[in-house]
């Protein structure tokens, strides 16, 4: 029966497939998660204009075929919590022939409530698209990156820096983001694949609406965050600038562990804040505890390993 949805499958994505006819020789191919709306569209949108070749992942019918509308955008049908969509995009990219240099973990849910009003069920949920997903996706890809000494961009958060009382298990999602970038540059250094983690704070997007639409608008955890009224992000900067900041991370000849991109100096802040916070708490009364001095030449001698802008 397996073989059977995937061959399906396979059939069904064939007249999507294509749109790529035309592109320069030697194109850069570029996988795209969560491609329908949000980040995701405007990273599909930005990269696609600049002449990479870009496999756009969504999971509806009307929205692959918007993406498909898109000039230099291949529409893959990929839920990144089915290993069967999983290996039969690896088997589209293969047979493209343009292989795979970058690797754009962006498919994302978000829920909110204490942990003792969350469902399992939405706990469950997030932690399976925001921190198993990319795992999966990663496993499955980094053949293809490898061969081309490519990147790997995980899409955080400034909520994997933050957390609020009322998004725990987003939060748990985006922290493990953070972890998965740091252990995955290790780990790829010697291959050639470059890992950045991008972290964007408040910009337009679906994910509340989508997150309120799941849980129901009268549900416990809504209802007792007044999570209805938070829901629409309409009111926030779109998220160009995040689009604008993945090509650098894909471009960059030597690319930045981690990329923060916040649409105002007040969430740089905050950000920031929390992690001198977390600094001064781990220092704190403990037997090996550095004095200030010593704390500020830590500080001073990493910051002077940061290469001038422009570099």
């Amino acid at each position: 029966m397996r073989l059977v949805s995937s061959a399906l499958f396979l059939l069904l994505a064939a007249p999507l497939i294509g749109r790529g006819e035309g592109l320069e020789n030697g194109s850069k191919a570029v996988l795209v998660t969560g491609a329908s709306t949000g980040i995701g569209r405007k990273i599909t949108e930005r990269l696609a204009a600049d002449g990479y070749l870009v496999y756009a992942t969504a999971r509806k019918e009307e929205d692959l075929k918007a993406l498909g509308a898109i000039k230099n955008v291949h529409p893959l049908r990929l839920d990144v919590t089915e290993p069967a969509d999983i290996a039969a995009a690896v088997g589209t990219i293969n047979k493209g022939g343009s292989g795979l240099y970058g690797l754009v973990n962006n498919a994302g849910v978000a829920t909110v409530g204490t942990i003792a009003d969350m469902s399992p069920e939405e706990f469950d949920l997030v932690m399976k698209v925001n921190a198993y997903g990319p795992v999966r996706m990663i496993k499955a890809f980094e053949p293809l990156l490898v061969a081309q000494k490519g990147r790997i961009i995980n899409i955080g958060s400034i909520s994997g820096i933050l957390a609020s009382q009322n998004l725990p298990a987003y939060s748990m999602s985006k922290h493990a983001i953070e972890a998965l970038t740091d252990s995955l540059a290790v780990q790829l250094a010697e291959s050639g694949v470059q890992v950045s983690v991008v972290e964007p704070g408040n910009y337009n997007s679906n994910i509340g609406k989508s997150a309120l639409a799941r849980m129901g608008a009268d549900s416990k955890a809504a209802v007792a965050t007044g999570y209805k009224a938070k829901a629409d992000r309409s009111i926030y900067k779109e998220p160009d600038d995040v689009a604008v900041v993945v090509e650098r991370a894909l471009s960059d000849p030597t690319a930045q562990r981690r990329y923060m991109v916040v649409p105002n100096q007040d969430e740089a802040e905050i950000t920031i804040k929390k992690q001198i916070e977390q600094l001064v708490q781990l220092n704190e009364r403990q037997p090996y505890s550095y004095d200030r001095a010593a704390l500020v030449k830590m500080l001073d001698d990493a910051l002077a390993q940061v290469p001038p802008k422009g570099k």
